[in-house]
Parts: structure tokens; sequence; C-alpha cells
């Protein structure tokens, strides 16, 4: 890769990384789901009124946004607005690479290579290592909804494959479309009709800029540019920068938001990192990599 796709990969990820720590100052500032619904409502608009309608089917399309959109990110949000850091939330959810593999199984019959099946294990063993202790610290729901966001972005890059080659960027856009509403109907039921009024009716530039920087550079720029390289590099060169994910997410945890790590985190967090280097690095040539990031 030239040096102009390398400093371009190393950005997305970095702002993919921080990401998490945005999701976490958004929702200290305003109610969790409110925050998810604001970011594809923006992430759509204006971009659908010039980005041409995909050509995918449209359940492809709706159940697209009711993973990735609706699902996934009212999981993450509420995971991490009840106690799950912020460092910590951006290395779990990379197990959605796990899910889409065995979701790829069942769905595609796409038997995973044995390196895979060590990658998933040796994963695993680190997902054991961190939930067991956060389940004797008592915080072990958040932990669990993240799993869930986990399984529900598995389910969202499956959707994708069956969606074929396509214009993915129009796919994304319109997908978001469809999350956005669903976002604020949930809002309603779970934030409150209160609290989504407050917030709504007296906004803040910190809030205005949280919202931005979730809807525009990490999501609409982020998967543009990564598609891009994805286009013009092999997935091969591509792929491994979605390990350093995790790392910008946990720098920016501890730098910015002053998380620490306990111990079994960081003992976790190696097994994770190892079982993912496992999965990720060694992908075929022509095997598409799940969507990295959040």
């Amino acid at each position: 890769m030239p040096v102009r796709d390398i400093l371009l990969a190393l950005v997305v990820v970095t702002i993919w990384g921080l990401n998490f720590t945005v999701i976490k100052l958004s929702v200290n500032e305003m109610p969790p789901i409110l925050v998810a619904a604001l970011r594809f409502f923006f992430a759509a608009f204006p971009a659908v009124l010039f980005v041409p309608r995909t050509v995918a089917p449209w359940r492809l399309v709706f159940s697209y946004g009711l993973l990735m959109g609706f699902a996934l990110y009212a999981l993450l949000n509420l995971s991490i607005y009840l106690g799950m850091p912020a460092s910590l939330s951006s290395l779990v959810l990379q197990v959605q690479s796990i899910f889409t593999i065995l979701l790829a199984f069942l769905v595609f019959n796409e038997r995973p290579r044995r390196i895979q099946l060590l990658g998933i294990t040796v994963a695993l063993a680190g997902i054991v290592i961190i939930g067991n202790a956060h389940w004797q610290q008592t915080s072990i729901i958040p932990f669990l909804i993240l799993i869930l966001a986990a399984m529900a972005w598995g389910g969202a890059n499956i959707v994708s494959k069956r969606a074929g080659a396509i214009n993915m960027i129009a796919f994304t856009v319109w997908g978001n479309l469809i999350a956005a509403p669903m976002l604020f109907c949930l809002s309603l039921v779970i934030d409150g009709p209160s609290a989504v009024w407050q917030a709504l009716t007296n906004p803040n530039w910190q809030s205005a800029g949280l919202i931005a920087f979730l809807a525009y550079p990490a999501t609409l720029m982020g998967f543009a540019i990564w598609s891009g390289l994805l286009q013009r590099h092999p997935t091969t060169s591509v792929a491994p920068f979605t390990l350093l994910v995790p790392v910008t997410g946990i720098l920016g945890g501890v730098l910015i938001l002053g998380e620490s790590f306990a111990v079994a985190d960081i003992l976790g967090g190696v097994f994770v990192l190892a079982g993912l280097a496992l999965i990720v690095v060694r992908l075929k040539r022509n095997q598409a990599p799940a969507l990295p990031g959040a």
C-alpha cells in the first residue's frame, strides 16, 4: 500500500477508536438511545438527498438498518451508559468477527479454517476472563448487553454480504435512513418523552459537536474511506488495520476519560487481541472482512 493509503487507514481506525470515547461523553450529556437516533438521522440527512437509491432489495436494506443501526447502537450506547468503560467496549465489541464467522457458516456454509477456529477459541477465552471479572464486580449486565451488540453487528455483516457487489455507500446511507426513526421510537420508550423533549429543545454546542463527530467522521467519512481502501487493495493488506481500533479506543478512554484497566481486563484483552489477529490477519484474498469500528 502507498504511504497515502496507509495514512488514510490509520486516520480511519483512529476515528473509529475514538468513537467509543465520544459515545461515552455523549451519553453523559444526552439520553443514550436518543444519541444513537440523532447519529443516524444526521448520517442519513442530507446524504440521502445526494446518494442514489441503493439497488439492494428493500428487505436487506431494512435488515441492515435494523441490525447495524438500530440494534447495534441502541445496545452499545445503553451498555456504555450503564457503566461499561469506553476503552473496554472498543475491545470487547470486536468479537463481532467471531459471530460473523459463525453466522457465515450457518447461512453460507463457509467453513472456518483451523487457524480461525484457534483464533475464536483464544478470543473467547479472553471474553470469559473479562466477563468473569465483571461478574464478580456486579457489572455483568452492561457486559452482556455489549455481547448482544456484537451479535447484532455480526448479523449486519451477513446482510451486507448477502447484498453482494453493490454500492455500499448507498446501501449504508439508506440503511441509516431506516434505523433513525426506529431509534427515535425506542428513545421515547426507554429514555422517556420528557427527557427526549428536554434534550432536543435545549441543545448545547458540546452535544452538537459530539453528535456531529458520530454522524460524519465516524459513520459517513470512515465508511467511505474504508470502502475505497478495500476496492484499491487486497483484503489481506487492509484488514489487519482493524486490530488498531481497540488500541486507539483504549488510548482514548484512558487518556481522555481517565479510565483504568483491571488486571483481568488486561489479561483478557491480550487473549482477545491475539485471537482477533489469528482471525483477521490470515484472511484469504477473496474473503471479505467484517466491517471494523463501531
